[in-house]
């Protein structure tokens, strides 16, 4: 299964981090879940956690750091030069809510938001290059962004990261498009739907929906599109006990 210890390319959705509430029990609960492994937490990083899976990077997890923030999952899209790409954030209509910050030798990171208020951040590699595995049960698949108005949004992604777009035709979906830089899909942008997330979510790998789905229900969680059967695989919009949402596709284990 996909693996990689390079950078990622430009615009490529590559790495996703947590913001706990309470660290200890979010531990726990992706790592039953996903079948994580942690390292870090050290107090010069802020208490920050990588999550592994078969000794490969798959994610990140740390305490919130805002006042007032909610539990919640953040993609990061590689960038070869933080602060040009936060300078055209600004210049789209988003805010840069955390200028660019070395985090030591591992790397450069931005968070902000775009026009809509639907965060995401930057990640310019250094040591850490964001994560080694993906595609796989215990890592991401797609990162896909529902917002309110979907053509100011892919203008805006569009002078942000140079995206293009193609129309994907979906049960449900009249206005959904995945994106690239011009080569394979990266991810994906469309509408919001009632009672499902807002803003930038992220699709973990399992290798059984409805068990994933079971065991969410079991710790606190709930669901919040029940499991279905998609071209793609079976999928489940689902939310951790502490109120952040994340959807799960059964794909095959790594071989």
């Amino acid at each position: 299964m996909p693996t990689r210890d390079t950078p990622w390319p430009a615009g490529t959705p590559c790495w996703v981090d947590y913001g706990a509430a309470d660290v200890d029990a979010a531990k726990e609960f992706y790592g039953q879940l996903l079948g994580w492994e942690y390292s870090g937490g050290d107090p010069e990083f802020g208490g920050y956690l990588n999550a592994s899976r078969n000794g490969r990077a798959a994610s990140g997890l740390g305490p919130l750091t805002g006042e007032g923030d909610s539990p919640a999952w953040t993609t990061y899209f590689a960038t070869d030069d933080a602060a040009a790409t936060a300078d055209r954030i600004r210049g789209a209509g988003g805010q840069v809510v955390v200028e660019p910050m070395e985090v030591g030798p591992m790397g450069t990171m931005v968070i902000a938001v775009d026009p809509q208020g639907n965060a995401f951040g930057l990640w310019q590699g250094g040591s850490h290059t964001g994560a080694q595995v993906y595609g796989e049960p215990g890592a991401y698949v797609w990162n896909e962004a529902a917002v309110e108005d979907t053509e100011a949004a892919r203008a805006f992604y569009s002078a942000v990261f140079g995206f293009t777009y193609e129309a994907v035709t979906m049960e449900g979906e009249t206005d959904y498009t995945t994106f690239s830089t011009g080569g394979d899909p990266l991810g994906g942008l469309g509408g919001v739907h009632p009672g499902l997330p807002k803003g930038w979510t992220t699709c973990f790998g399992v290798a059984s929906t409805d068990e994933s789905v079971a065991a969410v229900q079991a710790a606190g969680g709930k669901v919040l599109l029940p499991a279905e059967d998609t071209e793609f695989g079976r999928f489940a919009v689902l939310e951790d006990p502490w109120g952040a949402p994340f959807s799960v596709m059964e794909v095959p284990a790594a071989g």
